[in-house]
């Protein structure tokens, strides 16, 4: 239920019920601070009870009166396939006249959820945006901040790779370092380096954790719960496959597969789109926003979940925020505690109350594949 408002609280009168509308006030309810207010929906489809607790307050010809009841702050436009029937007149002199912010419903989601809603993207809102990748400054100063780190990184911690190097070997048989065929930039293929946290052999089921938790290592948990198995990805960066921020990259094995699943998201219009395919624009990732937002999937529902974050990234890729998720990362790396999700609420798999640094690390729930 969306609760009464509270000072300071932005005052949300949505136009139109679709889907979109939907999940939009799932996520409101979802936060638990920083949560705008929805003062009522205004749809031209006859409504008999509330939805989410948001009182109906008639067909969309009553914008004006509506503006009037309610006093809103802003004003989101959730019509979908019916932008046709989106009342401009009445916007511009209830709305944007009266300094009403007025704005699409899916721009309202990003900025709410910091992922974008696959489900109800129209195709040509990415055909004809002016932003979408980041700008050519900002990806000369992400390549040259991650070759800086990498290089820096691959000196200073020498120590600390010979000791793990070390930590790996004696305590099972095996190489140190993992090796395998990821997505990099652009769709192609390049081999990825970890420190091995998982004994060899056994036939495995899938690319998920899940399916491979009985062969992570005692030094593997301690590795993964800190990051530290990522390290050996500076060599990466330094070859140019990877960047410090970015979408991870996934398995080639699953590339197929999460290319058939994304093209057939789209209940909006139907469109067959290969979303996953915008997730090469950029070069992938030692870090990302999906990753410090929701945390590793283990499922491909979950890897669904993470593509809206790493989209999300994509379209606003910027200096700003790639320090945001470099900052974010650090935390996780040296307090060893699991990420929060962008709403608010712990990433899943993750405790409320954090990871102590201290104590032993447990199994990693989500899938290290990423």
């Amino acid at each position: 239920m969306v609760h009464r408002a509270k000072p300071g609280r932005e005052r949300v009168l949505i136009i139109g019920r679709d889907p979109l509308t939907e999940h939009i006030l799932a996520e409101i309810n979802r936060r638990s601070r920083n949560r705008p207010l929805v003062v009522g929906i205004l749809d031209d489809r006859s409504m008999v009870s509330a939805v989410a607790g948001c009182p109906w307050l008639g067909p969309v010809s009553r914008l004006a009166d509506a503006v009037n009841t309610t006093a809103p702050d802003r004003v989101v436009v959730a019509l979908g396939e019916r932008r046709q029937r989106t009342p401009i007149r009445a916007l511009v002199e209830s709305c944007v006249a009266r300094r009403i912010a007025v704005e699409d419903a899916a721009d309202f989601y990003e900025r709410l959820t910091g992922k974008l809603a696959i489900e109800s993207l129209l195709p040509t809102s990415l055909v004809f945006s002016r932003r979408l990748g980041p700008s050519p400054g900002g990806e000369v100063f992400a390549r040259v901040l991650s070759l800086i780190v990498a290089i820096s990184g691959l000196i200073l911690l020498a120590p600390l790779f010979a000791l793990i190097a070390i930590a790996v070997k004696l305590e099972s048989p095996g190489p140190v370092l993992f090796v395998q065929s990821r997505i990099g930039a652009c769709g192609r293929p390049f081999q990825l380096l970890k420190f091995r946290t998982m004994r060899p052999g056994g036939n495995s089921r899938s690319e998920w954790e899940c399916d491979n938790r009985n062969r992570v290592t005692r030094v593997g948990r301690w590795l993964r719960a800190f990051r530290l198995d990522e390290l050996p990805q500076f060599i990466n960066v330094v070859r140019g496959e990877m960047n410090l921020v970015g979408p991870r990259p996934h398995p080639v094995t699953n590339f197929e597969l999460f290319t058939l699943v994304s093209r057939n998201l789209n209940e909006l219009t139907g469109s067959a789109v290969s979303y996953y395919s915008l997730r090469t624009m950029v070069r992938p990732g030692l870090t990302g926003w999906a990753q410090v937002s929701y945390g590793y999937a283990n499922n491909l529902e979950e890897e669904i979940e993470k593509l809206r974050y790493d989209l999300y990234y994509v379209k606003y890729a910027s200096i700003a925020l790639d320090l945001r998720v470099l900052a974010r990362t650090l935390r996780v790396v040296l307090l060893g505690a699991p990420a929060v999700a962008v709403s608010g609420t712990p990433a899943p798999g993750s405790s409320s109350a954090g990871a102590s640094p201290l104590g032993l690390p447990p199994d990693v729930p989500r899938a290290q594949a990423a």
